[in-house]
């Protein structure tokens, strides 16, 4: 199994389709179907379903993915090790970030970053906080940024600017005026969440306690998997919601919301990298624009 063939599968499974993936490779039609049969044939499975002229992933080529993703980002981040030991400004530079990060407050930051390293491609993955430490743990990423809280021995945390929560609410809710809501009446409405694994949702969590509340305490009435799918609940009339203050700010400029009176701490966002692991030049100029 070589990097070109994990390079031609990615590509393939990126876009299900083998024509497009071969012209985004500058590759032959032949050579990537080719480097699939290799793939397939020297271990005797099936990673794609050719349905009609479409192709879709199989449950190994589903699970084989992310291990070549993992490798791949490895192979890239070794590249990036060498390129800097021979004075070069080039590769590949792997962030994971969560949502709320990765929307609303890193993009800018890419944008500096590129000013002064141009060779240096970033490539960015959005996930959730778990996803973006088990990315550092497993080696596939070499910077993370998060907002939730992170309890990991092997990563390095590093507060960068504060992030303030908010709750909101639709505007036909009883919220929707504004006026100060104790917080023993959180739990007289429904709360949209994000899924486990969400720091915004980790957060609300672990206020609960202080509040002498719980998760039981409170309707969970949907898990949604973002931000901007919590909005459009909140904006039909589900319920509540605890978001960025970042988030929320063009849908409460465009009135499709309003920010109820519930007082919530400020959180800070985090940079992460495992401690253990070398630190590109690259990386470490990020963290410095980070802050």
């Amino acid at each position: 199994m070589t990097l070109e063939q994990l390079r031609i599968f990615l590509a393939v499974a990126e876009r299900e389709h083998v024509t497009r993936a071969a012209e985004a490779l500058n590759l032959t039609q032949s050579a990537v179907s080719a480097a699939i049969r290799a793939l397939e044939n020297r271990h005797g499975i099936s990673l794609f379903h050719r349905v009609g002229r479409r192709i879709e992933l199989t449950e190994a080529g589903r699970i084989f993915r992310t291990e070549a993703e993992r490798v791949l980002a490895r192979a890239q981040a070794a590249e990036l090790v060498l390129s800097e030991l021979g004075g070069a400004r080039r590769g590949t530079l792997a962030v994971q970030a969560s949502q709320t990060v990765a929307s609303y407050w890193l993009p800018p930051l890419l944008v500096r970053f590129r000013v002064s390293y141009p060779g240096v491609q970033v490539r960015v993955t959005a996930g959730n906080t778990t996803s973006v430490v088990q990315a550092l743990m497993d080696g596939s990423t070499e910077l993370g940024f998060v907002e939730g809280e992170v309890e990991e021995p092997a990563l390095i945390q590093i507060p960068l600017v504060a992030d303030q929560l908010i709750v909101v609410v639709g505007l036909d809710h009883p919220w929707a005026s504004g006026e100060p809501i104790p917080h023993a009446r959180l739990t007289e409405t429904a709360w949209i969440m994000r899924e486990p694994g969400s720091g915004t949702r980790a957060a609300f969590e672990a206020l609960l306690p202080r509040l002498d509340l719980s998760l039981r305490d409170v309707e969970v009435a949907l898990e949604l998997p973002s931000n901007e799918a919590v909005l459009a609940a909140v904006e039909g009339g589900g319920g509540a919601a605890v978001v960025s203050e970042r988030a929320a700010a063009p849908h409460l400029a465009a009135g499709m919301l309003a920010r109820a009176g519930v007082s919530l701490p400020p959180r800070s966002f985090k940079a992460l990298r495992h401690k253990e692991r070398y630190a590109s030049s690259a990386a470490r100029a990020l963290l410095e624009l980070a802050g």
